[in-house]
């Protein structure tokens, strides 16, 4: 590369980082993984999943996206909420774009008014992404919704889309190139994410726990990859430890006879190989740590870090 000037390689080349914001269940996570092609957030019918940030990557000859996905906004309560607040202001200050991800198909609420004030007072270009819209049986039915937040914001554009079913995901990929400015990439071509393959492993394992059981356990709980020891190129041994605040949903992640544990770990193990591209074993124990949400020790030794506190 000359001094002062481009590599041929990149001419024209657009790159940098966008926040992914909106309320719970919005369906963040999913079109995280959709737009990456790899599982790397959890993803559940449950609010609040995502945890901290987590920096998607997503290249194509024209351009690199840098996707860091944030917690559903909600008032803090817990130490843990509140640094989960705290993950979403500091992915608006630290982005070119802000893309909001809207459910389509439920009616607009307060929490929807609180997320558009954050993406308003960020003074950050923004995308509506109006999600879901497979669950919209008349798309007419949006158009209202396209018009309250057209009144609202000045968009750069209005994208309905379903995460899910990936429709209108690629046009999104080229309209967020389109708005980030002329750069190098950030990451390697071939790279998905910034997170540590433990951490990534941890959220699998989390994933599993809110799918096998339903509604009997709320957020209390918290995963961490304790080991990951690659014994042979072809075999890995993983042991995650599963935080819980009391003995009782200790005894509800178990099961009776270690059932639901032990369909939690199958679970988790086959996303797990399909990641990683060999076989893993993977062991997993549950811990109670009482009151970890409150925690500030407890937030850190499961990767729940301080950042400025909401």
């Amino acid at each position: 590369m000359i001094e002062g000037g481009e590599s041929s390689a990149h001419k024209n080349f657009r790159s940098g980082y966008v926040a992914l914001v909106g309320r719970p269940n919005a369906g963040k996570s999913t079109l995280l993984n959709r737009l990456v092609g790899e599982k790397i957030a959890a993803v559940s019918n449950k609010p609040q999943t995502t945890r901290w940030q987590i920096q998607g990557v997503i290249t194509r000859p024209g351009g690199q996206i840098v996707l860091v996905d944030t917690p559903g906004v909600h008032q803090p309560g817990y130490l843990l909420n509140r640094r989960m607040m705290a993950a979403v202001h500091d992915a608006l200050e630290g982005v070119q774009l802000v893309v909001l991800m809207r459910d389509a198909s439920v009616s607009t609420g307060n929490g929807d008014r609180f997320v558009l004030d954050l993406v308003k007072q960020s003074a950050k270009p923004a995308l509506l992404v109006l999600n879901k819209t497979d669950k919209v049986k008349d798309k007419a039915g949006l158009l209202p919704l396209m018009e309250f937040y057209g009144r609202e914001h000045d968009w750069r554009a209005i994208l309905p889309l379903s995460a899910l079913k990936g429709a209108g995901v690629e046009t999104l990929i080229k309209e967020i190139i389109r708005q980030l400015p002329e750069g190098e990439p950030v990451f390697a071509e071939d790279e998905l994410t910034d997170q540590p393959l433990r951490a990534i492993v941890a959220e699998i394992v989390r994933e599993k726990i809110l799918q096998t059981t339903g509604e009997e356990i709320p957020y209390v709980t918290a995963v961490v990859t304790e080991a990951y020891e690659q014994e042979r190129a072809d075999f890995a041994r993983i042991h995650c430890a599963i935080f819980v605040e009391r003995a009782s949903q200790k005894k509800i992640i178990i099961g009776k006879g270690a059932e639901r544990l032990r369909e939690t770990g199958t679970r988790a193990r086959r996303d797990i190989e399909k990641l990683v591209g060999h076989k893993v074993y993977l062991e997993l124990f549950v811990r109670v740590e009482e009151g970890w949400r409150n925690s500030g020790r407890a937030l850190d030794e499961i990767g729940i870090k301080k950042s400025t506190e909401y």
